[in-house]
């Protein structure tokens, strides 16, 4: 999930992998696949880096997973 801001300030979480697109104007616009929308403060490049920091978030937890498991079986 990561962080974003409704365009009076209030947060709330959302799961990126929902995200089928992301419009970029005089606000940011996030289209969901349900087809929900959502306008948020954040830009579209900052949703990006939010996006991409967490999937390496993931992908360093199942390295180190996938580590721990590689010893067990040694």
């Amino acid at each position: 999930m990561i962080l974003l801001h409704r365009l009076k300030g209030q947060p709330f979480w959302l799961n990126p992998h929902l995200i089928e697109t992301i419009e970029s104007g005089a606000d940011t616009v996030i289209l969901l696949t349900n087809e929900r929308k959502y306008v948020v403060s954040e830009s579209a490049p900052e949703i990006v880096e939010r996006i991409l920091a967490l999937d390496s978030k993931n992908i360093r937890i199942i390295d180190r997973r996938s580590d721990e498991d590689e010893g067990k079986s040694s």
